[in-house]
């Protein structure tokens, strides 16, 4: 799959494990392209990996996911593993968005995260 406002950024840990960050700034019409590109990631994840899990020792990867609209006022988001969907409180005004996302795991995780979303380290 083919991202066009998530861009990632790779941090390679001493631990073994790995993780990808990124953000993204919209204005309202493009919010749900933004969220589209999160929930494809993140079932993509859920599907290919089960559930995420932030013990380095059960699972093989996790993320963190936060928003902000305007001037840092904090957005109410979360993903829904059931449906595949996030859910956010809708903004309000007619400013930008601000959506990151962490995602990491394994070694193994990582190398099909790359794959699956044509990234390069």
């Amino acid at each position: 799959m083919q991202l066009d406002y998530l861009l990632f950024d790779f941090t390679d840990e001493e631990s073994g494990r790995a993780s990808f960050d990124a953000m993204a700034s919209v204005f309202p019409d493009r919010l749900p392209a933004l969220v589209g590109e999160i929930e494809a990631v993140l079932r993509w994840a859920h599907g290919e990996f089960g559930a995420p899990s932030a013990s380095a020792d059960e699972g093989e990867w996790d993320f963190d996911l936060h928003g902000t609209v305007g001037a840092d006022l904090p957005l109410d988001i979360a993903y829904d593993a059931r449906s595949g969907r996030v859910a956010l409180a809708r903004p309000h005004g007619d400013g930008r968005t601000t959506l990151t996302l962490t995602i990491g795991g394994s070694r193994v995780f990582c190398d099909s995260f790359s794959m699956a979303f044509h990234l390069s380290d």
